[in-house]
């Protein structure tokens, strides 16, 4: 784990997660449908030998390189939210993740969740047990709306920005943070590779789901 002295020591009231490579390991299934989706809606595939290259892209970046149209953004999320909803049941939580929830929680940390993915289906993986840790849930956002629902989300919690922490596994979960005003943790283990992610410059680059706790004080 790498972060600042300053914001190690900032202790935050409201921390937001992403859903997919943060929470819930998705990558495998990802990978699994992209190019069946990519034939659908006829953007290029991704080949297995490029798939560290397109780890260390932004999202604007992976679109450039398979030729994917902003346009059609809206019918691939649709067409994605539905496959993930036909797959759900084989999607688990990254270990450590439920410990480190329950801790959070009962150290007294308001949680929430902004993710592109569906409410129902991060519901589904979660179980009723931690779901019911979250007190915000601002799901379906587009690729580029994230910022949009975090700031909903801090208003609903009646959190300020500088008290609030977004964890992501994305280059856009820290762009969103940014945007929206708030400070950005990244995880390791999903989508973006460490040193893509370290480049944009969070406040910490977490190894592990217990290193956060550990860096918000909660163990």
């Amino acid at each position: 784990m790498t972060k600042d002295d300053d914001e190690s020591a900032h202790r935050y009231r409201l921390v937001v997660f992403d859903f997919d490579g943060t929470l819930a390991d998705t990558y495998d299934w990802f990978a699994s449908v992209i190019n069946d989706v990519a034939d659908r809606y006829h953007f290029r595939r991704a080949e297995e030998h490029e798939a560290e290259l397109l780890r260390g892209m932004d999202a604007r970046g992976v679109m450039r390189h398979l030729g994917i149209s902003s346009w059609k953004l809206p019918f691939i999320a649709r067409h994605m939210h539905r496959l993930a909803a036909r797959d759900v049941a084989t999607i688990r939580l990254f270990p450590g993740i439920d410990d480190l929830l329950i801790e959070l929680e009962a150290a007294g940390f308001v949680l929430a969740v902004v993710s592109s993915n569906t409410e129902a289906n991060i519901r589904y993986v979660l179980g009723p047990a931690l779901a019911t840790r979250f007190q915000h849930f601002a799901c379906g956002a587009s690729v580029f709306g994230k910022a949009k629902r975090l700031r909903a989300v801090m208003k609903a919690a009646g959190v300020a920005p500088s008290e609030t922490l977004a964890i992501g596994d994305e280059i856009r979960d820290g762009d969103a943070a940014r945007q929206a005003g708030c400070a950005h943790a990244a995880v390791s283990w999903g989508y973006n590779r460490a040193e893509a992610l370290a480049a944009r410059r969070p406040v910490a680059v977490f190894q592990t789901p217990k290193e956060i706790g550990v860096f918000l004080g909660a163990t």
